[in-house]
Parts: structure tokens; sequence; C-alpha cells
């Protein structure tokens, strides 16, 4: 039987990150992918490459929730960018009214297309109704310094710290990511079971962000999950494709680059 994993997050338009990336990673890794878009991301070429935020009528999100979990037997899905209060509260009833093996949020805190009263709403309601159906969390620096009420998040033993705050707030267990902020050769992150700490190392390749890594990240924990894996393992994965991916990057006429998803 084919293995499944189902997505709810935005689109991104230039295909490096959101559900297209999200789907990308799936097929890569050997899992049928299907997913919801809640909201519409586009970058302005002509603005600075700013964002551009367009939500998806809540009703329509119902529609395309109900259209695919009707259609699939599907019980593990990753939650990426809701964007709107009103998402939230249309997703956690879909997420609360089945019983999900897994549930990968990856918690997009703040849109740039937003503004900061909105995003700040968006991140309240995240917070509160999202994060405590999770089984696995995977913010990144500034997600991980935001939820865990840090002020600073500067060597490993602080994102160990953060990643156990963070698990004190509901989800089994978290992954916080120090990718290129933390000082030092490599990107580290924390695997946190809410027991054990583990510190995952991986070479930096550059010191820029690549478009399109958390997604990745997130979705390849998701498709491992589907197919069966432990949490560690599915988590030592993803982390195996994103460096894989950030290697591989494609060079674009914006002024990032897009993460390449390939299994490892």
């Amino acid at each position: 039987m084919t293995d499944r994993a189902y997505v709810i997050a935005g689109s991104e338009a230039t295909g490096g990150a959101g559900i297209q990336a999200d789907l990308k990673a799936f097929q890569e890794l050997g899992v049928y992918g299907m997913g919801t878009i809640t909201c519409i991301v586009s970058f302005d070429p002509n603005n600075d490459w700013g964002h551009r935020f367009v939500p998806i009528d809540p009703g329509v999100i119902a529609d395309q929730i109900e259209a695919a979990t009707s259609c699939h037997d599907v019980d593990v899905v990753k939650i990426g960018m809701l964007g709107t209060p009103d998402t939230i509260d249309v997703v956690a009833g879909a997420l609360a009214a089945r019983r999900w093996r897994h549930v990968v949020l990856d918690p997009v805190l703040i849109c740039k297309g937003q503004e900061p009263g909105a995003a700040l709403d968006t991140d309240k309601a995240l917070t509160e109704k999202v994060l405590p159906l999770a089984t696995v969390i995977t913010p990144n620096h500034f997600e991980s310094r935001t939820l865990s009420g840090m002020e600073s998040i500067d060597t490993v033993e602080d994102l160990v710290e953060a990643a156990r705050r963070i698990h004190a707030l509901g989800p089994r267990h978290v992954v916080a990511k120090g990718g290129v902020e933390l000082p030092g050769p490599d990107a580290v992150d924390v695997y946190f079971d809410g027991e054990e700490a583990t510190v995952l190392r991986s070479p930096k390749i550059g010191e820029e962000r690549v478009s399109g890594a958390g997604c990745t990240f997130a979705a390849a924990i998701t498709a491992e999950l589907a197919k069966g894996s432990g949490v560690d393992e599915a988590v030592a994965r993803a982390k195996e494709m994103v460096h894989a991916g950030i290697s591989a990057r494609l060079v674009t006429r914006a002024p990032f680059a897009s993460v390449v998803p390939l299994a490892p």
C-alpha cells in the first residue's frame, strides 16, 4: 500500500517554499502527497522582493480539508503557514475532529506581508490552538526564541533550553533549529523528546538562509513518519535531506536561492 502524507500550508509562487516544496519533498521520499492551500504568498519583484499575502476564505479551506480527508485514509499531517486567526480556527477544528498519528507543526509565526497587529494575533492563536495538538514542532531560531520567551539564543546550551521550554507548551517532540544563526562551522539543531536532548550537526553551506529549507525539513519528517519511522529517525533523515538540498540549491533571479529537495 502506498504511504500517504497530507500538508496544510500556504502556496509560494516561485516553487521554493510552501506547499510546493512540501509536495516535492514527499515525492522525493516516496510518499504520495496531498495538500490544502491556506493562503497565497507571492514575492514582489518590483518592491525589493517583499511578500504579498492573500488569505484563502476559511470555508474554502474547510472544503479542501473535507475533500482530502474523505478521499484518503491519512493519519500524518504537516501544518505550515496558516496566516490568520480565522484560518487557525478552521484548521484546529479539523485537527481535533480526527485522530492523527502525527501532527508535524512548522510554526510560521511571521509573514512579512502582514500588518504587525495581525501577525501578533495570528501568533497568539497558533500558540493557543494548534501548538498543543502537535506531536512534532520544528521552530527556527527566531520562532524558538519567541515561543520559549528567551531574549537570546546564542549557544547550543541556549537552544537546548529553548527546546525544553517549548516542550512544556504541549508538543511531544521539539526540534529547535539553530541553522546558520549560531556561531561556528556547523548548522546545529536540537531534538528534544521530553527526556533527552540530542544535538544534530552538519557543516554549514555558506552563511545565508536558503528559501524552503524549513518547509522541506518539516515535510521530510512528515514523509518519514508516514512511512513508519520513529520520530528520531525521521528527524535525522530530514536533517540529511535539507543538507543535500542546500548543497544542490537553485540560484534564481531573486536575492535568495531555493532548496532542491533531494533524498540523501
